[in-house]
C-alpha cells in the first residue's frame, strides 16, 4: 500500500516540477542569443540560482564569465552590479559605509555594489582577506551590517566570483574553509571551433541580440522553493553520503591508495549542497525526482574544492578531480 502511495506522490511532484520548470527553457534560449556554446557554465549559474547557493567559476580571461551573468540578470529581470576586485579595495567599497551629512549634522548610509541581485565578483583572489572575508561574510549571512543598522539583502541573491588561474602575482589564494562556503566551484574550459567562429562572426558584426526580460523575480522564488520538493530516495541519500565519506575515510571503501594523497575530505557543506545541487539538476531536467546520473553530472562542480590534497598528489600530479573520478568510478551505483 505504502509503495502505491509514494508512486501518487512521485506522480505529482513530477507534474508540479514540470509546470514551475517551463522558464527554465525560455530562460536559457533566451541567454543563448548572447552566450554562445557554454552550455555547462549556463547550466551550473542556473544551479546556483535555483539552489541559492554562489559559484567560483575559474577560467582564463575572455570566456564570457562577465557576460554570463550579465545576461542572465537582464533575463531574469534582476539587478546586476560588479565589483572588480583589486589589492587596494576596502570592506567599505563592497558593502558600502556610513558617509556625514554636513548639512544635517548626521551620517548617512550609502550602500555597496553587494545590495543587487545578481553580483559579480571579478578576480576575487586580486583582493586581501578582509575584503574577501566581508564579502564571503554577506553571501553566508544574507545580511550586511553598516555602523549600528542590519540590512537584509535582496532575493534571490547570486555571488558569481571569477578567479583567474593563470596570474599568480599581486594575487591572495581563498583559504580553503572560505572557499567552502561557494556551493560549485566551475571550471571554464575553451570554446569549440565552430563556437568561436561563431563569436568571431558576431563580434565583428557588433550585433548582439537583445536579451529581453523573460522571467520574473518571483517566478524565481517560486522555482527555488518548488526544488526542495524534488523527490530525493533513501537510497541516493546515501549514495551521496557514501561519495562524501569516501573523500575522508577512503579506506573503508576500498581505496587505500588516495588515503596518502588527501589531506583533508569534503565538509557536511559538501554533503548539503551536493544534496540541493542534483535537486537543482533533475529540476532542469524538468524531473520531479532525483536519479544518480543527477549525483554524477555535478559531483565534480560541488567537491572539486572541498578535498584538500597532499603534496606527495602534487608531487605526483594528482588533482582532486582525479580524486573524484577514483571515488565515483568505485562507489556502487544505487
Amino acid at each position: 500500500m505504502q509503495e502505491n502511495n509514494s508512486s501518487i506522490d512521485i506522480a505529482s511532484i513530477n507534474e508540479k516540477i514540470e509546470r514551475e520548470s517551463a522558464f527554465v527553457d525560455i530562460l536559457s534560449s533566451e541567454m543563448k542569443k548572447v552566450i554562445v556554446g557554454q552550455k555547462h557554465m549556463v547550466e551550473r549559474l542556473l544551479i546556483g540560482l535555483l539552489g541559492q547557493g554562489h559559484i567560483l567559476l575559474e577560467g582564463v580571461p575572455g570566456l564570457a564569465k562577465t557576460l554570463a551573468i550579465n545576461t542572465l540578470s537582464q533575463a531574469v529581470h534582476g539587478s546586476f552590479s560588479r565589483i572588480q576586485f583589486t589589492p587596494d579595495l576596502l570592506p567599505a567599497d563592497v558593502i558600502g559605509t556610513l558617509i556625514y551629512n554636513m548639512k544635517l549634522n548626521d551620517f548617512s548610509i550609502k550602500k555597496g555594489p553587494i545590495f543587487a541581485n545578481f553580483v559579480l565578483a571579478d578576480e576575487i583572489n586580486r583582493a586581501p582577506a578582509k575584503v574577501q572575508s566581508a564579502l564571503l561574510e554577506a553571501m553566508q549571512e544574507k545580511q550586511v551590517t553598516i555602523g549600528e543598522e542590519t540590512f537584509v539583502l535582496d532575493r534571490p541573491f547570486l555571488v558569481m566570483a571569477t578567479q583567474n588561474p593563470v596570474e599568480q602575482e599581486g594575487t591572495y589564494p581563498l583559504p580553503e574553509a572560505q572557499v567552502d562556503r561557494f556551493m560549485l566551484k566551475t571550471v571554464i574550459e575553451y570554446p569549440e571551433m565552430a563556437d568561436e567562429q561563431m563569436i568571431i562572426r558576431a563580434n565583428l558584426k557588433g550585433s548582439f541580440e537583445k536579451v529581453n526580460p523573460v522571467v520574473s523575480l518571483e517566478q524565481i522564488a517560486r522555482a527555488q522553493q518548488a526544488v526542495r520538493e524534488v523527490y530525493m530516495d533513501e537510497k541516493i541519500e546515501k549514495y551521496i553520503l557514501d561519495i562524501v565519506f569516501a573523500t575522508r575515510f577512503p579506506e573503508k571503501y576500498g581505496l587505500e591508495s588516495l588515503k596518502p594523497l588527501i589531506n583533508f575530505g569534503a565538509s557536511p557543506r559538501g554533503s548539503i549542497n551536493l544534496a540541493t545541487a542534483a535537486k537543482c539538476y533533475a529540476f532542469i531536467k524538468r524531473r520531479g525526482y532525483v536519479v544518480p546520473e543527477d549525483v554524477r553530472a555535478i559531483v565534480h562542480d560541488v567537491l572539486r574544492h572541498r578535498i584538500g590534497i597532499t603534496y606527495e598528489a602534487e608531487a605526483e600530479n594528482v588533482t582532486s578531480e582525479d580524486i573524484i573520478n577514483k571515488i565515483v568510478n568505485e562507489i556502487e551505483v544505487p
